[in-house]
């Protein structure tokens, strides 16, 4: 098991009070936080190597490239794929998806042609295929939730036809902290050829990915989801697609030559890489990766499934609370989503952070599941290697208190 107290002096944002309290931080799905490691890597590289990178011949820009290009290598094992051309880097998940949408998509679908989606999908993976759908006249169709929020494939089958082209599927949802089986609906999409795109943003940090395994054709994340830097995002495709798609922007590095009348582009994955990238926080991403695999995804599973159920079982405790998502541990991350009879997330939410709780409190990125669900949020603790039994007693002991106050006064 994880040695909590140990990996907490690894964390400097940890070691502080917020309004006179110690801070609990259960905001997790939103962001991890930084290890020092991480955080001496950017600065390493500002303090030692500082120089642009695939275009230098001296010392420093040698040396960078290097380094940029070992986070391409190492996220190419962390995922298990073929080769390290097939890792793009992005700014995030959300131009990940983007580039599907408008490099891929955006060439191969005609009207009449379908996406497969879920009613559990962040905005990330919705808003880039409505938009697509306005354009092309495609149609969008969604897998719906079952009673206990998860995807519900009895009509699998009906959804997924021979008009169905892009299947788009979050791996676990930052709402409902379900984590989807995608094995019946990888395989049925390929049986009509369908392409699959997984969306791992939020699964990343707490199971280890293998595209191999998941069957899938693009899968994307973010590294400040697996105590990364921010602006640093990952797209991984097979190669022969992302070999057939344009780019998704043009300027510097990648392009091959240009002329005044025409240009030619660069190879992968430099065609989908313009300009000059994050480069301090693509190296420092290869240290989250490090730090990751020293603690081990089984520890971390230990951990967070001890841990959830600690949560889940003092959370019921709480006066009038309603979970959304499953309320047992089984096909389920960390992240806990409820609400409070009678009393506004954003009410409960701010009550909470005047005790030094770092929770999220409103929609999460998901405003269609909110009105499926026939609610305007919710409040979210999200729990990661760095939390314990004592942070969730400190939110609970929290709960408990703010409901007295604002309960009492929400039933005036």
């Amino acid at each position: 098991m994880l040695d909590v107290k140990k990996i907490k002096a690894d964390f400097p944002i940890l070691n502080q009070n917020v309004n006179g309290k110690r801070l609990v931080y259960l905001d997790n799905a939103a962001t991890t936080q930084k290890p020092n490691c991480v955080i001496e890597a950017i600065s390493d590289y500002y303090k030692i190597y500082n120089a642009n990178i695939h275009r230098g011949i001296h010392t420093l820009s040698q040396k960078a490239t290097q380094a940029y290009e070992d986070t391409r290598v190492a996220t190419q094992n962390f995922i298990g794929a073929k080769a390290s051309q097939e890792i793009i880097f992005t700014r995030n998940t959300t131009e990940s998806i983007n580039l599907i949408a408008y490099s891929y998509a955006r060439f191969n679908l005609k009207p009449g042609d379908e996406i497969l989606l879920t009613h559990m999908e962040h905005h990330a993976n919705l808003v880039p295929w409505l938009e697509l759908s306005k354009e092309l006249g495609v149609k969008i169709k969604y897998i719906p939730l079952t009673a206990d929020f998860r995807l519900d494939l009895s009509n699998l089958n009906q959804l997924i036809t021979d008009k169905t082209k892009i299947v788009s599927v979050t791996l676990m949802s930052n709402v409902l902290g379900v984590i989807n089986d995608l094995t019946a609906i990888t395989e049925l999409a390929h049986k009509f050829k369908a392409i699959v795109h997984v969306d791992a943003a939020q699964a990343v940090a707490h199971m280890p990915i293998d595209v191999k395994k998941l069957n899938c054709d693009f899968l994307s994340f973010s590294f400040h989801k697996i105590l990364g830097p921010t602006g640093v995002g990952i797209l991984w495709g097979r190669e022969a697609l992302l070999d057939s798609m344009p780019p998704f922007l043009t300027g510097g590095n990648m392009i091959a030559s240009v002329y005044f009348d025409k240009v030619t582009f660069n190879e992968l994955p430099y065609k989908f890489e313009a300009g000059t990238p994050d480069i301090a926080n693509v190296i420092a991403a290869k240290t989250a990766i490090e730090y990751i695999n020293n603690i081990g995804y089984k520890d971390i599973a230990k951990h967070e499934s001890k841990l959830t159920a600690y949560a889940l079982e003092k959370l019921s405790g709480q006066e009038n609370i309603i979970f959304y998502g499953p309320v047992n541990t089984i096909n389920r991350g960390s992240v806990i989503s409820f609400n409070l009879k009678g009393l506004h997330p954003h009410d409960l939410g701010q009550v909470i952070n005047e005790e030094g709780v770092a929770i999220r409190a409103g929609h999460h990125c998901c405003q269609p599941l909110m009105r499926l669900l026939d609610i305007s949020g919710t409040i979210r603790a999200s729990l990661y290697i760095y939390n314990d039994e004592d942070d969730i007693d400190i939110l609970v002991k929290t709960l408990k208190n703010a409901y007295k106050v604002m309960g009492h006064v929400a039933s005036r």
